[in-house]
């Protein structure tokens, strides 16, 4: 209902973009590019306000509930588990994914100041890939430490070993580092034109691209091989480890069991279908001029949605963080007595 709604609200603006004629070819360097300009999110002036509260809510909502996530492994002996060291990492990713979108998005709406320094716009692009690449290696991560609770049960401890958890969190962070490095790096070498005008609510990378007067099939090369790699590999890991998980769980004559697995795992892959599904619509799927209103909705979705339903899909549902938020709204009612 609220994608429907977004949807009938949103109406893209055309910016006037300056044509390229043979006779006018000189492109503006990017080192003389002090800023761009953001058109945001398309809405009608008189709905600014309503998406501002309900952004602003969702935003509220994914950074409260992920600080209260790590707070309670933090402080939670018994949740000092492989799971939960993961989820812990996925919950400040979450927050820093949303962080570098949704402030911007924000104080757009409210101050209806579109402009951002040049050196701002890069830097929002490259943490942004950074975080969805950490998002995406944290829930492949996550869903093999899910796969070998269930499967192997009588190896978990042999297996997730505190020295291959603190590897495979390590290697997320440094593989999705370079890969927002090498984008960023690859983008500086171009020309940008004269125009300036990012029709988006944040500097996304293919926006970026779409400015530039100089050649950029390296750079779109590497979005559809280095980068599909670096979203397909994590996405047939989620996939292979709960087909595994479905086919355990489906083996053992326990209805109670079945149901319970199945809501579980239904619940995860919602999440995955929602993240994967928008960042193939966008990055890997083409699109014409009049699908924009479809990538902003879909950009929205991912990056205001999911990170708010991960603490509730992957954490706040679970038995164990329910039973250690009691034990902390107990000590809170002690120590305020």
């Amino acid at each position: 209902m609220m994608i429907t709604t977004i949807s009938q609200s949103l109406t893209l603006p055309t910016p006037s973009i300056p044509s390229r004629d043979k006779n006018n070819m000189r492109p503006k360097n990017q080192s003389s590019m002090s800023e761009f300009l953001l058109l945001g999110l398309p809405i009608r002036p008189e709905q600014q306000g309503m998406f501002f509260t309900l952004f602003l809510g969702m935003y509220l909502t994914t950074v409260l509930g992920n600080l209260l996530i790590i707070l309670l492994i933090r402080l939670d002996s018994r949740l000092h588990t492989p799971m939960y060291f993961f989820l812990s990492h996925l919950a400040f990713s979450d927050i820093s994914f949303s962080s570098v979108t949704v402030p911007k998005m924000l104080m757009n709406m409210q101050t209806q100041h579109l402009s951002i320094p040049y050196v701002a716009c890069i830097s929002q692009m490259y943490f942004f890939i950074f975080f969805v690449c950490l998002d995406n290696f944290l829930l492949a991560v996550m869903a093999y430490d899910t796969y070998v609770a269930i499967c192997q049960p009588l190896y978990y401890t042999t297996v997730m070993r505190e020295e291959l958890c603190i590897l495979l969190v390590a290697g997320s962070w440094f593989f999705s580092c370079a890969h927002a490095l090498l984008h960023t790096l690859l983008l500086s070498r171009l020309s940008f034109c004269a125009d300036n005008t990012i029709p988006h609510f944040f500097c996304d990378l293919t926006a970026l691209l779409k400015l530039i007067c100089s050649d950029t099939s390296l750079n779109e090369l590497v979005i559809f091989t280095e980068g599909g790699v670096f979203a397909f590999l994590p996405l047939c890991a989620i996939l292979g480890s709960y087909i595994h998980i479905g086919a355990t769980i489906l083996g053992v004559p326990s209805i109670k069991r079945i149901c319970k697995g199945l809501s579980t795992c239904g619940s995860h892959l919602l999440v995955v279908f929602l993240y994967y599904g928008t960042l193939a619509m966008i990055y890997f799927i083409p699109s014409s001029n009049n699908s924009k209103v479809k990538d902003i909705i879909a950009s929205v979705i991912y990056t205001v949605v999911t990170p708010m339903l991960n603490p509730f899909i992957y954490s706040l549902r679970n038995r164990d963080m329910k039973l250690a938020l009691g034990i902390l709204y107990r000590r809170k009612i002690i120590f305020s007595k």
